[in-house]
């Protein structure tokens, strides 16, 4: 038996509820072989970020040689960039290695504010990474910030897909729950001809961290998996929404808490 295998190119969470350390146990959940190129190195917390250290493009660069020399992925998911060195260098190593799917989530802007790729980089992901990408998963403020779109309805978030799309993405999800004055959180699956919507009720906690990171990798597992992608987005938004009700049983940090990635897995003995 052979496991499906994903990389994850993306930073890391001191604080253990987003990057890479949120793809891994995503990854182990959703029963796939989950391995990391890491980009930047971050102190962080349930209340923020308090610090970003960029790794040389060179050695991001050597880890995912290593990686893919010997294990191989199936699949690729891109998460926190931090520069335009690392993405020419993420760019290369693309084109070098041809995965079969680039899963890209266009991480921007933290939680609390805090900017991790400046506009020159977003610009460099815009015109080089989204050609690549099998698909697309930014939140309303990436989507704002890649199309220039106001965005407030979930018709602005079509308008916003259709964009991305012709951007080269192959299917792109808008994801919602960010969206103002709507009881439900709704996502938005563009794949070039049809539009897709999957809505659940939001769910009330605080414990949000790592939510976009989760959700990526749940759909990077699942196409591992040989899912198509309007099944993929259907699983990760099942996964996701358990995982986000499971965080209740979760006292972690003063701030937004991370998800319960390994709900369905916690012996109840």
């Amino acid at each position: 038996m052979r496991i499906p295998r994903v990389l994850t190119i993306a930073g890391s969470d001191s604080g253990g509820g987003a990057g890479i350390q949120a793809d891994l146990k995503t990854f182990a959940a959703r029963g796939v072989y989950g391995m990391s190129a890491v980009t930047a190195i971050t102190a962080q917390n349930t209340t923020g970020v308090q610090g970003v250290f960029p790794l040389p493009a060179s050695f991001v660069g050597r880890q995912i040689d290593s990686v893919m020399s010997d294990i191989g992925a199936d699949i690729i998911k891109i998460g926190m960039l931090a520069n335009k060195n690392i993405i020419d260098v993420v760019t290369s190593r693309l084109r070098k290695c041809k995965p079969k799917l680039v899963i890209l989530d266009p991480v921007m802007i933290a939680k609390g504010g805090h900017a991790l790729l400046k506009y020159d980089a977003q610009q460099s992901l815009l015109k080089k990474l989204v050609p690549l990408a099998f698909v697309i998963t930014p939140n309303l403020h990436e989507a704002r910030a890649l199309t220039g779109l106001r965005i407030n309805t979930i018709e602005d978030m079509k308008r916003a897909a259709v964009l991305l799309y012709e951007r080269g993405a192959r299917n792109v999800v808008i994801k919602g729950g960010h969206l103002p004055h709507n009881a439900y959180a709704v996502d938005v699956l563009y794949n070039g001809t049809t539009f897709h919507e999957f809505s659940v009720r939001r769910i009330r906690t605080k414990n949000t961290h790592g939510t976009g990171c989760t959700f990526a990798s749940a759909i990077a597992a699942e196409l591992a998996r040989g899912k198509d992608i309007y099944e993929a987005v259907r699983i990760a938004k099942k996964y996701i929404t358990s995982a986000l009700k499971a965080s209740r049983n979760l006292s972690i940090g003063k701030g937004h808490g991370p998800l319960n990635h390994s709900y369905g897995l916690i012996s109840k003995k």
